[in-house]
């Protein structure tokens, strides 16, 4: 099995869909399915069981003709196998997307148009799951929808779970506070409907931009530009069959129509990714007006309460976190979003104090990562001596070097997630830990260094025989 090379952030990288899954096969990272798989429960349940390993590719799929691939982000692994870089400069390419956007490259063709159907049932067309017992039915859950803001005419593109309900009809999950949310009201109250094209299977570079959200791309960014920026190359777009859309060339499905602004129909309950149900409610219509896909299409998959959905934004926010922090506070040195705080609601962050005029920053540090990040509700800062991406030194720190009655910051009442149900619609108290030692006292918590050795092959052996035969057991 091969690594990831390391990449630098000035490259330009091939992040195409199918790129990106020959590269995790050439890795070990791709694991195939060997027998049919039914979508109704089953799919979603492997998923789940061997959730934060190898990607899987799913071939035979009960009653499609197509594959289906899933836990495809999953993992750290994954990541760095789909881009072949390192997971600091994949943050380093996101942070590159926002400063650098690069206008899509319009292109006469596309795989994504090789099929073209303007008479279909979609229930047929897509192998879309019913994850949980509990949902209401089957959903799409890895489609990235594309619009044209009505009053702007900026691209935007975001995540939004979708329900098959009919032939040519699905519900869509609108969040209030989502650009994609604001352009559908501006469009209810011109009177139209809002032309949206829905993408399976992109350009990896999309599907990371199209997870930024909030003060991280602001209302005016172009997602599809910044698409561009990230891979370090003009995504290729091309026309859209029946709306008024540029849609990216390279994607395995896009699902054209529009969203109804004078039609609801009720969407939910769902599994979502903080691990609740979220209940049934009623949401805008999309309906299709045409499908293209490419010959043997391959049909991604996201369970809602996976680690997908949730590392799709950790290298996001992580690159956005250190963008606000490094140019307030001069001492950061890295930040990490935890797995346990869902790679979004709790942060490490890491800083190196050099003289006694640094101390205090670190809990600068804390007050602007709350301020650069709205869900953050629980923030570490520890020293630059602290692996901030092994839980077991980060609590040796909150063991050996955090008192709690003068290193606990709390700031009751502030803003998080609305979907945090130890909140109160959205409002709870956030906490700051300083776990770092103050300056002048660092040689006090020096940690006992030992001898450099070097490590040599073949040291060891696990062999029982030859442990038995030492300890003079045969």
């Amino acid at each position: 099995m091969t690594g990831p090379s390391r990449l630098l952030t000035n490259d330009v990288l091939d992040t195409r869909f199918r790129s990106a899954l020959a590269r995790l096969a050439g890795d070990g990272r791709l694991d195939t399915c060997t027998r049919e798989i039914d979508p109704d429960l089953e799919l979603a349940s492997v998923m789940k069981a061997l959730d934060g390993g190898p990607a899987l590719l799913f071939p035979k799929v009960r009653g499609h003709a197509g594959a289906v691939v899933g836990n495809l982000l999953s993992c750290q692994a994954n990541c760095e196998s789909a881009f072949g870089a390192d997971f600091r400069a994949i943050r380093g390419f996101v942070e590159r997307a926002i400063d650098n956007p690069l206008p899509p490259r319009l292109v006469a063709s596309a795989p994504a148009q090789e099929i073209v159907l303007r008479e279909f049932d979609i229930r047929d067309i897509l192998p879309a799951l019913r994850h949980a017992p509990a949902d209401a039915g089957r959903f799409v859950t890895a489609g990235i929808l594309i619009v044209r803001d009505p009053e702007t005419g900026v691209y935007n593109a975001s995540y939004h779970r979708l329900q098959l309900h009919g032939p040519d009809r699905l519900g869509v999950k609108l969040d209030f506070g989502r650009h994609l949310r604001l352009a559908y009201e501006r469009a209810k109250a011109r009177g139209e409907n809002l032309p949206v094209a829905v993408v399976l299977g992109a350009d990896l570079a999309l599907h990371f931009t199209a997870a930024t959200m909030g003060s991280q791309m602001p209302e005016g960014a172009d997602e599809m530009a910044v698409a561009g920026g990230l891979s370090g190359a003009a995504l290729p777009v091309v026309e859209a069959i029946t709306q008024p859309l540029l849609v990216p060339a390279e994607s395995e499905f896009i699902m054209e129509g529009e969203i109804l602004t004078s039609e609801d129909a009720q969407e939910g309950p769902f599994g979502e990714f903080i691990g609740f149900m979220a209940p049934a409610a009623p949401a805008p219509v999309l309906k299709l007006s045409a499908v293209t896909h490419r010959r043997d299409p391959i049909y991604p998959a996201i369970n809602g309460y996976g680690r997908e959905t949730i590392m799709l934004r950790k290298y996001v926010l992580e690159a956005s976190l250190l963008k606000v922090l490094r140019s307030a506070i001069p001492i950061v040195v890295d930040a990490e979003m935890t797995a346990g705080g869902l790679h979004r609601f709790h942060a490490i962050v890491q800083v190196k104090k050099q003289m006694t005029q640094h101390e205090g920053l670190q809990r600068n540090a804390i007050l602007a990562s709350f301020g650069a990040l709205k869900d953050l509700d629980y923030v570490v800062v520890v020293d630059d001596d602290i692996d901030i991406r092994d839980p077991l030194d980060v609590e040796y720190a909150l063991a050996t070097r955090m008192e709690a009655s003068r290193d606990l910051i709390v700031i009751p009442g502030a803003r998080g997630h609305e979907y945090v149900r130890a909140g109160n619609n959205g409002i709870r108290a956030k906490l700051g830990i300083d776990a770092t030692v103050p300056f002048e006292e660092k040689h006090r918590f020096a940690r006992v260094a030992f001898a450099p050795v070097e490590r040599e092959a073949g040291l060891f052996t696990s062999d029982p025989a030859a442990a038995e035969a030492a300890l003079g057991l045969t």
